[in-house]
């Protein structure tokens, strides 16, 4: 801390004072020792571009030292993701670099192995399109039949992080980021805070099992509550939180250490304890209720596209909600597809490894269900889970999703440095921390301009490589256009992985191979139903 810091070069000052004294004449050699130390710690105090710099003077700099001394041969070692898909150190160099506009290439070519289980590629056309000739900021209109103030949203936006979650000055950085790359920032479920909102960027409001900044004190859903904010002309869409890929079927988790007044008012919770949102929702029970649910919000926010967010679990829950669709005639908007893998800043080991389902298969299985009950046209796909290159925009768009959310890049972005501290309270970059000693280290306007940064080189990165394939929009990739080694001499599209379901499949007998137990052990009016109902 920069408190700190002064106290350690007035010890340090009077400690080489002693050593001169006794040592040297004259004393004033003393302080051409300490003064270099001194003026180091008075530039990294003074900067803004590095908040663990300024946040801790001299002491900061050990970092950037440590990876200067490593071996080179470390950058090449993987660390391999639940799902396989590689997030190594070179991928948070190019985040950085990105984030900062530096150059983000990579020298001595491919550094993944190509004959690795697991590897996957895009095959590129003999006849690329011109970069110039590309559309560099593809849109997508998000809103169905019912909805009259249709949004028109960026294919990649900042995914769920709440307030409380991340400080009030990493919110400002990455709504002021949104708004000056016009893309959307979702709330998280910790509710609409006064610093999504006065930077400017449009905002999607998530709703949680808490409804937090739209709850009555009991916990109870409030819609006159909802209504007023939801007319918010920065808010743009609004997500009902089912479930995430961190924790799903947990409910959301934040450590009292990080429950101020200011969040405990925002959230109408207690001060200093623990806040765990319900595993479920209080607002509707079945199918039914859930739909009836959204269409409510939707006629309050002055019809703005609403939707849901889940992890897929359970599939004939999800076929429920398609059954309910169809029966009411009442559709969401968009539905957002959390994987298994996906982030959060404090969850049980047993829930962040080992549940819910990852978000290419949810991804596939979503989609599918969707055209299965010729419903798609209706509704726009996010995906959402460890998305933060180019490629994994283009992979996603492949498989059926219109569009993409990132939250962990956009934290590096930030300036995060993965230093394992969200849920301690006590990041050294001032990003995931409610203590204020911690979170003034980081500059707003410094830190907006990287988000918008990584942002716009992430997609212009996409779009060159649909242009390598001679591809122009997202909506013209499909699951052939990416390539998986399944072995060590076996290769398959993402179409023979998975393979496409045919429209309207789903609405009468015969039904596709593997999904008929799914299909009878479903229906709208229920979540529970099981073979013991058929």
């Amino acid at each position: 801390m920069r408190s700190s810091f002064l106290i350690f070069s007035l010890i340090v000052c009077v400690a080489i004072g002693s050593i001169a004294w006794f040592l040297w004449t004259p004393f004033w050699w003393a302080f051409v020792l300490a003064a270099p130390v001194i003026i180091v710690g008075l530039m990294d105090m003074s900067q803004n571009k590095h908040t663990l710099r300024k946040n801790y003077p001299i002491l900061g700099r050990m970092r950037w030292m440590a990876e200067w001394m490593r071996p080179k041969v470390y950058q090449y070692f993987i660390e391999s993701d639940t799902d396989g898909a590689p997030f190594n150190r070179l991928s948070r160099n190019v985040i950085y670099q990105r984030a900062k506009k530096v150059n983000d290439t990579t020298p001595f070519g491919t550094q993944l192995n190509v004959y690795e289980t697991g590897y996957e590629w895009l095959n590129h056309s003999i006849a690329p399109l011109h970069h110039d000739k590309l559309n560099h900021n593809p849109r997508v209109l998000v809103g169905g039949p019912a909805c009259k103030q249709p949004y028109s949203a960026s294919v990649l936006n900042i995914s769920a992080m709440s307030y409380g979650s991340l400080s009030k000055t990493a919110i400002m950085a990455l709504n002021g980021g949104a708004q000056l790359g016009g893309f959307a920032h979702n709330t998280g479920e910790g509710g609409l805070s006064p610093y999504h909102l006065k930077p400017g960027g449009d905002v999607i409001w998530q709703i949680g099992t808490g409804y937090f900044g739209c709850r009555n004190t009991d916990g109870t859903f409030n819609f006159d509550s909802f209504a007023e904010r939801a007319v918010l002309p920065n808010v743009k869409m609004i997500e009902i939180k089912l479930s995430q890929g961190a924790k799903p079927g947990h409910g959301g988790i934040l450590p009292a250490s990080k429950v101020t007044d200011e969040i405990a008012n925002i959230r109408l919770v207690e001060k200093g304890k623990d806040v765990l949102s319900p595993p479920y929702h209080t607002a509707f029970s079945t199918p039914i209720e859930m739909l009836q649910f959204i269409k409510r919000l939707r006629d309050l926010s002055g019809s703005k596209p609403v939707g849901f967010k889940l992890c897929v679990g359970q599939k004939n829950q999800f076929i429920a909600i398609c059954k309910a669709m169809i029966k009411l005639d009442i559709m969401p908007d968009f539905i957002t597809v959390d994987g298994g893998e996906g982030g959060t800043g404090a969850a049980p080991l047993e829930f962040s490894n080992s549940v819910g389902m990852p978000l290419r298969d949810a991804l596939a299985f979503v989609c599918d269900t969707l055209n299965g009950f010729s419903i798609k046209k209706h509704i726009k796909i996010i995906a959402s889970g460890k998305v933060h290159t180019g490629f994994d925009l283009i992979r996603n768009f492949s498989m059926g999703a219109d569009m993409c959310n990132c939250a962990r890049a956009m934290m590096l972005a930030l300036g995060c440095i993965q230093a394992l501290e969200c849920n301690n309270n006590k990041c050294p970059t001032g990003v995931a921390t409610q203590n204020p000693k911690l979170y003034n280290g980081l500059d707003v306007d410094d830190k907006k301009v990287r988000v918008k940064n990584f942002h716009h080189e992430t997609i212009k990165a996409a779009v060159e490589l649909m242009a390598a394939a001679g591809i122009s929009h997202p909506d013209d990739l499909h699951r052939t256009h990416i390539y998986r080694r399944v072995s060590a001499n076996q290769i398959q599209t993402y179409a023979q992985l998975y393979p496409y379901m045919l429209k309207g499949a789903l609405l009468e007998a015969p039904f596709p191979g593997g999904w008929e137990l799914d299909l009878m052990n479903s229906s709208a009016e229920t979540f529970d139903y099981s073979l013991k109902h058929a």
